[in-house]
């Protein structure tokens, strides 16, 4: 087996080598939160430097970083870039936007400057209903969420605007409970389909589901009902330990700096994948799967975080992200193990699906761990 992984650590050694010069990490997002009251609205629009700076060259001086001085230089070209991609209706009337102010904030994926906005007048009482249409940075990359917070005296809606839907009409004559579970579910699905890390920490530990150690060597397990309650004592482990912890970092109980639960998330896919390769834990592999699913719960958490939820919306909000997490996870796990267990006794199981798999997850996973800890970007996904 060594001579077997001996060629990717070579491959991954001269990678990182290789891109020393790598340009540091793009957020490929944007956030929008609008405050809806009586006789005004205002607003805020966080851009993320990094994605300003690849639009319009904000870096005069190319020393790679953007200072405060040439953001404060470039204010009018930055507005002037950004406020035609943006259109809001009250109630059906477009409104004017206009630009008031300007601060630096920081959210999850870097510095981001902050836009102060405020509508023109025009209407006397709270709108029945808000939309936004905004399609920044979709011509430059398709996957670009520009993410749009409305609270109206304090009834708080959220969502992300695609390049495939661009507009969202937010109606507050509508029950809002359901409406706000729907959404945050359908986020958490889209969160661990989209979460490469969290995936591959999962398949890590379910590849060897099927199998049991004995003389050193992998056999597949001959009975099914075995083999289908090792995966459910994972699985469940896992959830509840990310629940927690989702929960715990919503409330506010418990913050980790979010470099260290992203390295450290990272540092847990190889770890469960090397596991696989040079067995260390060959039982009770859901102590794993707990262990680690804390931290995973504080990755989850920030696909929340920065969404500005409103402490009134926070049971619903938690609960429907939770379920959509779950179910997007079931649909993964019961895609995965069907064919796990068909193929458990052939002869590329073990050898290949297990370790190659395990190889390629564990070498993925540790670029990912150098580009968390340097803030570097090498792989696009």
């Amino acid at each position: 087996m060594q001579s077997f992984c001996k060629p990717w650590v070579v491959l991954l050694l001269s990678l990182l080598l290789l891109c020393g010069n790598a340009r540091a990490h793009q957020a490929n997002d944007s956030w929008l939160a609008f405050s809806l009251s009586d006789h005004q609205i205002a607003g805020q629009w966080d851009l993320s430097v990094s994605d300003l700076d690849t639009a319009l060259g904000l870096d005069d001086n190319d020393d790679g970083a953007v200072s405060l001085e040439e953001l404060q230089t470039h204010h009018d070209a930055i507005v002037g870039f950004v406020l035609p991609h943006l259109q809001v209706k009250t109630d059906g009337v477009s409104r004017k936007i206009r630009v008031t102010g300007q601060k630096l904030t920081t959210h999850l994926n870097g510095v981001y400057v902050g836009l102060m906005l405020a509508l023109d007048d025009g209407f006397t009482n709270n709108p029945e209903t808000f939309e936004v249409k905004c399609d920044l940075f979709y011509d430059l990359n398709p996957k670009f969420l520009n993410r749009v917070s409305v609270d109206r005296n304090g009834e708080q809606r959220t969502i992300n605007l695609t390049m495939e839907t661009p507009m969202q009409v937010f109606d507050f004559s509508r029950g809002t409970t359901g409406h706000q579970l729907l959404i945050f579910f359908r986020e958490g699905v889209w969160h661990i389909w989209t979460g490469f890390d969290h995936i591959l920490f999962l398949l890590a530990l379910l590849l060897p589901s099927v199998l049991w150690r004995k003389d050193a060597t992998w056999q597949p397990v001959n009975e099914f009902r075995k083999a289908l309650i090792a995966v459910l004592k994972i699985v469940t482990a896992f959830t509840v330990a990310h629940s927690l912890t989702l929960s715990l970092a919503a409330l506010g109980v418990i913050r980790l700096p979010s470099r260290l639960t992203e390295s450290t998330i990272a540092a847990s896919v190889v770890l469960a994948a090397l596991n696989n390769i040079y067995p260390l834990v060959t039982r009770r592999e859901w102590m794993v799967a707990f262990g680690f699913g804390l931290i995973h719960g504080f990755g989850f958490a920030s696909g929340l975080s920065d969404m500005g939820i409103a402490r009134g919306n926070l049971a619903v909000t938690v609960l429907g992200f939770n379920l959509g997490v779950e179910a997007g996870q079931l649909a993964i796990v019961s895609v995965f193990f069907p064919v796990a267990y068909a193929l458990r006794k052939t002869w590329m199981y073990p050898r290949i699906i297990l370790r190659a798999g395990s190889c390629v997850i564990a070498l993925i996973a540790a670029v990912w761990l150098v580009e968390r800890v340097f803030n570097l970007k090498l792989l696009p996904f």
